[in-house]
């Protein structure tokens, strides 16, 4: 017996997800530990997010988190949506990733995200969903805005 006999997937089919119909993910707070933490993890110690008098004598004034925190961040706040469990493939690409505004710790961020394109692979068996993915802040600002190609797998059909 397979380990995950019985297994009844949650997230959401190719088939599920509708043209321009957006998923609002939950929210979290940015921490001075996440973004400590995610210095140490990747070994960006660069000044803008780690050292807090160079960031005194910026705009800013105060370390930001990395972007690619921030898109790690808001790829766990996708997961909990519960729209890939179970049936998410692959990522296949992320496109026109920008940086509209900084990050700083106490901000609290989530992200709107919205099919724009659907096509399904030569199989059948798959299917690729291009999504505009927005991530804002707690005053409703974009901060991060990008172009994300993910794999899912299509709706098994029902032996008759």
């Amino acid at each position: 017996m397979s380990a995950h006999a019985g297994y009844q997937p949650r997230g959401m089919y190719f088939e599920d997800f509708e043209i321009e119909k957006s998923i609002v993910t939950s929210r979290r707070t940015v921490t001075l530990t996440d973004i400590v933490n995610f210095a140490c993890l990747s070994g960006d110690h660069n000044a803008p997010h780690v050292d807090h008098e160079f960031c005194k004598t910026q705009p800013y004034g105060e370390p930001l988190a990395h972007g690619p925190l921030v898109l790690a961040i808001v790829g766990g706040l996708q997961c909990l949506t519960g729209i890939n469990d179970g049936t998410i493939v692959a990522m296949l690409g992320l496109d026109a990733w920008r940086m509209h505004l900084p990050v700083k710790a106490g901000d609290t961020i989530h992200a709107v995200i919205t099919p724009k394109e659907k096509k399904p692979t030569s199989s059948g068996k798959q299917g690729i969903v291009i999504f505009d993915r927005i991530v804002k802040n707690q005053r409703d600002e974009v901060v991060q805005s990008m172009v994300l190609s993910l794999m899912y797998k299509c709706r098994p059909t029902q032996a008759a």
